[in-house]
């Protein structure tokens, strides 16, 4: 009875040494990880995703370490600015393991290192640009902060990709000297946009004003050449009028019974215009030669007689008794 109770026990012992022995022989890697297996202490060989075969109570995994990306909060720190202002910053880092063997041999924890030397580089950009420029170069200090860390991190087997500021936290104090600045310069902006617009309504009133007296100049200038225009129109139809007046006149002398008309014409013209002077006048001077009316009209159809034969004779047409 004593020897099967033994037996028992060890057959026991011998069952949870194979099952611990195989639990050791065979090891399952995920997906985007890596196990660094040593031999006997040292370093033996890197296990990549899938099933493995170790050797028992010989071989032994030492790190487990993952591919994948990494997000690692960096804490908030006092950073001094370039004007002395003190300022908090905290962000977040972005990396991955690119060789295990060297994150598991080259550094400790390269966690921690990668997250210490993040806020001493952080630190050493601030403090190279003034507040105002925090903001606005916060691209600029993280291009600065991912070149620094990845250049320290090589060697441990770990590539830096990115590193976002999370937050910029400013003393109360800053901020509300900021603000009126802020409204300062807004005010300022205002300003000139109200004198701008002034200016530019003075310019444009004066623009107006002056094509206004251009257009007024160049319209009374039109109207004067019209009216000189007109009038020399005027003038002209005038005297083509009195010529033609006169040359059917002369004309009307020429044909028979013209002279005895123009005559009578000048006889009854001289006794009207004799009639008007007397009705104007009450004291009326009558000439010698009054009474000789007949005489009078004679002698300035000789007048005309003798215009008549002039204008035949320049005309080169001979005149008729």
């Amino acid at each position: 009875m004593d020897n099967l109770n033994i037996m028992t026990v060890v057959s026991v012992v011998i069952l949870a040494i194979i099952v611990v022995a195989l639990f050791k022989t065979a090891q399952i890697v995920p997906q985007r990880s890596a196990y660094i297996v040593e031999r006997l202490g040292r370093y033996a060989r890197t296990l990549d995703a899938g099933f493995h075969i170790l050797i028992p109570f010989i071989d032994r995994v030492a790190y487990r370490q993952t591919l994948k990306e990494e997000a690692i909060d960096v804490p908030q720190q006092q950073c001094i600015t370039r004007d002395n202002i003190s300022v908090s910053v905290d962000g977040v880092l972005y990396l991955q393991v690119v060789d295990p063997h060297a994150a598991s041999y080259g550094i400790a924890n390269y966690q921690f290192a990668t997250t210490s030397l993040a806020q001493t580089t952080l630190r050493s950009v601030v403090g190279q640009i003034e507040l105002d420029k925090t903001f606005e170069e916060r691209a600029k200090i993280n291009e600065e902060v991912v070149k620094a860390l990845d250049e320290a991190a090589n060697p441990w087997g770990v590539k830096v990709l990115r590193y976002e500021i999370a937050d910029i936290v400013v003393p109360t104090t800053i901020t509300d000297a900021l603000e009126q600045q802020m409204r300062a310069e807004r005010e300022r902006r205002a300003v000139v946009a109200r004198s701008e617009g002034q200016r530019q309504e003075q310019i444009n009133v004066s623009e107006g004003e002056k094509i206004q007296i251009i257009n007024l100049s160049e319209a009374q200038k039109q109207k004067q050449i019209n009216e000189a225009e007109g009038k020399a129109r005027e003038i002209q139809m005038l005297a083509e009028a009195t010529a033609l007046g006169i040359e059917r006149i002369a004309t009307a002398i020429n044909i028979p019974g013209g002279r005895e008309a123009v005559s009578l014409r000048i006889a009854e013209q001289y006794v009207r215009e004799f009639g008007n002077l007397a009705k104007t006048n009450n004291t009326l001077i009558l000439p010698a030669e009054l009474s000789n009316i007949g005489g009078a009209v004679a002698g300035l159809a000789e007048v005309l007689n003798s215009a008549r034969v002039a204008q035949e004779k320049a005309g080169g047409t001979p005149a008729s008794g």
